[in-house]
């Protein structure tokens, strides 16, 4: 039998409706699940059990006879850190200057609360969400509920974290350079990477096209479920009013005839040999599923990539990070003064235009396969793991013996926020033998949502990689 805390949120809805279980009854197991397992994951930057348990006392009330139950009424659902709540701490994950409340609630967490969704933590991030990391000086280091030795990703592992250690229905996760899919390739979750502007963002994160606000959650339908209630125009995003409005149909339909392509090892990345083999059992499992499968090459590079990603953000954020770290030396953590020194150090060697030349070729390549291709398939992270609490600062990230210049080369991530307008959702793909899910990308073409979805939920149903196949964490019991 099923755990309360490891039920579907569309399972969990069907038990409230018909009064089988009640939203107090499941977030007293999940609070309980989180005082067993936090002392070992640590996912939670805040906790808020108190008013959860309030708010589930009222909507149990709502479906009572006569009562009308919103879309997500009583599940908990866990926030990244990142996402303010107004009231309620911003730290940014850092130590290098002092928290403040927030001023105003984050759109998409402002919806999921009117949606009858009940948050009920906060989660941990990388510092600054800045790397494909779990650890802190703030919080310490959050640990994958598959292996504690090691990370949940970044930098929205503690979302993934808590979705895999039965700690949350759904959570919230954002994604600048893949740090929504990362962490669900580590922990054998689902996020989605929507298009820019499906999901409205508060300026001036808003402004920025690589950057997303996407749902978490165990499953393709779930995740489904959340998406829904996260997308739609809002006045304060301008860009939240070019895609035309998307809803994920409950019920996809299969994919037979669907032409999808597929690269186990796009360009030149590197990527692990039971990466490359988890990749091809999930398009294995697509075609037996009716798909017309074809593999083919795009011609990517991995330095070209990375020089566009260095212009993107070289002047930004790394600017700012090295002289709050001459104002505040030895404070903030060894992998973050990394990025910004190398991002200071690069961005004006690459400069402005010659980044925008690159970003338009990267483009380019994709669209060349929407040409021919309703859905794309390529590895979330072409490694297997990255160790928890390692800074890779001295440490060198071999992938099939091939020593990466930095440990983040290996996502095959940031590629999809260049080309911000395809939908992307990640999905398990298999195991690794560190005991560790694997993952793949599933891209559309541009604002295509839904085939994105309906191609995730076929490998899912087909390869049988649900909640990474139903195993059970290696957690306390």
């Amino acid at each position: 039998m099923t755990p309360l805390y490891y039920l579907s949120a569309n399972e969990a809805l069907r038990l409230f409706r018909t009064r089988q279980l009640s939203p107090v009854e499941l977030m007293r197991a999940i609070i309980e699940r989180a005082e067993h397992v936090e002392p070992t994951v640590n996912a939670f930057a805040e906790q808020m059990f108190e008013q959860a348990l309030r708010a589930a006392a009222a909507a149990e009330t709502r479906y009572r006879p006569r009562g009308e139950p919103r879309p997500l009424e009583g599940l908990p659902v866990a926030a990244k850190e990142e996402q303010h709540i107004i009231g309620h701490p911003v730290t940014d994950g850092t130590l290098l200057r002092s928290s403040y409340p927030a001023g105003e609630t984050a759109v998409v967490l402002a919806r999921i609360e009117a949606a009858g969704g009940i948050l009920h933590a906060r989660t941990t991030t990388s510092e600054f969400c800045c790397m494909p990391l779990s650890h802190t000086r703030r919080w310490g280091v959050t640990r994958n509920p598959w292996n504690p030795h090691v990370s949940a990703g970044g930098s929205s592992g503690g979302s993934a974290a808590s979705l895999a250690a039965g700690t949350a229905m759904l959570a919230t996760g954002s994604d600048i350079g893949g740090s929504l899919r990362a962490p669900a390739s580590f922990t054998g979750v689902v996020g989605f990477k929507p298009p820019h502007g499906r999901n409205p963002v508060l300026p001036p994160a808003g402004l920025d096209p690589y950057f997303h606000h996407g749902p978490m959650a165990r499953t393709v339908a779930d995740c489904a479920l959340l998406q829904n209630v996260m997308a739609g125009e809002d006045s304060r995003d301008p860009a939240s009013s070019l895609p035309p409005v998307t809803i994920i149909p409950p019920h996809l339909d299969d994919v037979r005839g669907l032409r999808v392509a597929f690269s186990a090892t796009p360009g030149d990345f590197p990527v692990d040999l039971e990466v490359r083999a988890n990749t091809r059992a999930a398009v294995e499992a697509l075609e037996s599923a009716g798909a017309v499968i074809e593999e083919v090459e795009i011609a990517w590079r991995l330095d070209e990539i990375k020089q566009a990603l260095w212009a993107h953000f070289g002047s930004g954020l790394a600017a700012e990070l090295v002289e709050l770290d001459r104002q505040h030396p030895n404070t903030i953590t060894p992998y973050a003064l990394a990025f910004a020194r190398k991002g200071v150090q690069t961005a004006p060697r690459v400069g402005g235009e010659t980044g925008r030349a690159l970003e338009s070729a990267i483009q380019g390549h994709l669209d060349a396969v929407f040409a021919h291709f309703d859905a794309f398939i390529v590895p979330t992270v072409g490694a297997t793991a990255f160790a928890a609490g390692e800074d890779y600062t001295d440490t060198q990230l071999m992938v099939n013996g091939v020593a990466l210049e930095h440990f983040s080369d290996a996502s095959l991530t940031p590629a999809f926020n260049i080309s911000s307008a395809n939908p992307v959702i990640a999905v398990p793909s298999g195991w690794a033998r560190n005991g560790v899910p694997t993952g793949v990308q599933v891209v559309a073409a541009k604002y295509d949502d839904t085939t994105a979805f309906r191609v995730a939920s076929a490998i899912e149903r087909t390869l049988g990689a649900g909640f990474a196949g139903r195993r059970t964490p290696a957690l306390p019991t």
